[in-house]
């Protein structure tokens, strides 16, 4: 008798699960019906299986493939800015990746376009996710024990409601297993937005916009093992362009955190060629 209802009740569980799975189908079904999703670059409505981007425009995304080399075009970049700003000084090497790379004239520009100004949160943290998914198969990204998403000021947080970069910094935590902390690094300074602005412009709008939160750090330098444990934190941002944004972060937290924790960064679009 026991066995006979250990197995109609593995039935009845198989059942409902199905049911379940099945519900769920009719249901995403329904929804794209009566709000058709569409692609992000291409604007063509997408099938049950597809998410923020259509099947082809996903294929024929402008990888940068700079997650499979320690050294590539967005690193030397930023770590030449680095070495100009601190002159002499040696530091360790900053790692940079990105995701795809970005163009005026090419339409995955909407990407970040797309979660920044039209909120989708979820996009944000799916295209994080595929970067992360890429960066945990590296070895020079495999000790990140921390991520930074660059901040907003808290006047356009509160206007905003979101702020694009964490979002991508917890797709990129979820893939990587790595925990984000907004509370390190804060915006002191509400800068003009970055899009029109020339290179040394850029350089001057948010020189000193940013500001390590000393006593947040000290006191997660000071937790168990804590100061063995940290070693590589990684600065998230939506794209990098001249690198200004990054590099005032990573002087920021230069001026905390000790010399041989090393300060990457990662980005879903990067200026340059394909």
């Amino acid at each position: 008798m026991k066995k006979r209802i250990t197995l109609w009740s593995e039935k009845a569980l198989k059942f409902l699960k199905v049911t379940a799975v099945t519900l769920k189908i009719y249901l995403k079904a329904a929804a794209d019906f009566l709000l058709p999703r569409t692609c992000i670059v291409c604007g063509r409505r997408l099938n049950l299986q597809e998410k923020h981007l259509c099947l082809q425009c996903l294929m024929e995304m402008p990888l940068t493939y700079f997650w499979l080399q320690s050294h590539n075009q967005m690193a030397d970049r930023f770590n030449d800015l680095i070495q100009k700003n601190i002159g002499e000084r040696k530091e360790s090497y900053a790692f940079a990746v990105a995701l795809f790379v970005y163009r005026e004239e090419a339409p995955y520009k909407k990407i970040p376009y797309h979660i920044k100004y039209h909120g989708d949160i979820s996009a944000g943290r799916y295209f994080g996710n595929i970067l992360g998914n890429k960066m945990v198969e590296c070895p020079h990204f495999d000790d990140v024990d921390l991520i930074i998403p660059v901040p907003l000021h808290w006047l356009r947080r509160l206007k905003r409601g979101y702020n694009q970069a964490e979002a991508i910094a917890d797709g990129l935590a979820s893939a990587m297993g790595v925990p984000v902390r907004t509370d390190l690094l804060v915006r002191t300074k509400r800068t003009a937005t970055q899009t029109r602005l020339g290179l040394e412009a850029k350089a001057a709008n948010v020189k000193g916009a940013f500001e390590a939160v000393a006593e947040q750090i000290q006191a997660l330098m000071e937790e168990e093992s804590g100061a063995e444990a940290l070693t590589h934190v990684l600065l998230v941002d939506d794209v990098f362009t001249t690198g200004s944004t990054a590099l005032a972060c990573y002087i920021a937290l230069r001026a905390v955190l000790p010399s041989d924790v090393r300060i990457s960064v990662a980005t879903l679009g990067a200026v340059g060629r394909a």
